[in-house]
């Protein structure tokens, strides 16, 4: 059976590295991985939201998975999940078989987001039909029900899934609902993993016991949360409340700037380089990005962003 090995601390969302034309440029993983490694990450969740996993091919899946895992067996310290997909079990067979051999340290399920599961049995019996196919590696599930449109409550579908993949190791909570949440940290005495997803309210979470998070803007500003984190176990509130407000005040600019593409200017901001999103989100401009940039600099957080 595997052992669960909880994740404490934090699990950055990377992008997908994109050339100029829009094609992959995983030649710059490698470089992206010390990134997260100097500043303080402990795990990449690869091919999610933030990576772009939707819009890529099964082909280009496989070639983050490789690059990553690549860095891992070098001897990184940064323990990769890969997100395997979520409307078609087959391929996210294909991927989570293929995570196996590259020597990846666990998959996450995604749930299916055309034909949706009506129930939590329904939505147990998808996840444990991947699951099943990699018995020797961690398996969890991406919560994320503003993209999904799969509200299914996550107590419930713990309480389903533990009875039938014996490698199920726990859930990326990517909503606000803090009571299903904290039963789910509850469950079993805690049995299970529950790594927080909403960046913006991580404070909250650790109120809850929660150790351990995932999320897009640990890429760019780890250091912000790692002070967060050490100011609340060290029970300087006020510090704490002071450094979530900061991030929130830097994720506005997410929403200001147009979403998800503007976490990769961000990264150039910062000095690294990962191209635009693809086709249908909108991408900043040059000028929008001056503007952007500027923005930024008025915050006041240059100390609190990660450094090549």
């Amino acid at each position: 059976m595997v052992k669960i090995k909880k994740y404490e601390g934090l699990v950055a969302a990377p992008f997908a590295p994109m050339d100029p034309k829009g094609n992959l440029n995983p030649v710059m993983i490698p470089e992206y991985y010390r990134l997260l490694e100097k500043n303080g990450v402990i795990g990449a969740f690869i091919n999610g939201s933030t990576g772009e996993g939707v819009s890529l091919t099964q082909k280009e899946k496989h070639i983050i998975a490789s690059a990553w895992g690549e860095c891992l067996r070098a001897g990184g310290k940064i323990r990769v999940i890969n997100l395997v997909g979520g409307t078609s079990y087959q391929a996210c067979i294909e991927n989570a078989l293929f995570s196996r051999e590259t020597g990846l340290s666990a998959i996450a399920v995604l749930a299916p987001y055309y034909f949706k599961p009506g129930s939590d049995t329904q939505l147990a019996e998808f996840v444990a039909r991947v699951g099943e196919a990699v018995p020797e590696i961690p398996v969890y599930f991406y919560h994320i029900p503003v993209l999904t449109g799969v509200y299914i409550p996550m107590a419930g579908f713990l309480a389903k899934i533990s009875k039938m993949l014996p490698n199920f190791a726990g859930i990326k909570y990517t909503h606000e609902d803090f009571m299903d949440f904290l039963s789910c940290l509850n469950f079993e005495e805690g049995k299970y993993d529950m790594l927080w997803g909403r960046d913006e309210c991580m404070l909250s979470a650790l109120v809850l016991g929660c150790r351990g998070a995932v999320g897009s803007t640990y890429n760019y500003a780890s250091p912000l949360y790692l002070s967060l984190i050490d100011a609340f176990d060290k029970n300087n509130l006020e510090l704490a409340r002071k450094l979530q407000q900061r991030s929130i005040d830097m994720i506005s600019l997410l929403g200001k700037y147009g979403g998800i593409a503007t976490g990769k200017a961000f990264m150039r901001y910062i000095g690294m380089e990962c191209g635009e999103f693809r086709l249908p989100v909108r991408n900043m401009d040059r000028h929008t990005f001056d503007s952007f940039a500027k923005e930024v600099r008025l915050l006041g957080i240059d100390d609190l962003l990660s450094k090549k």
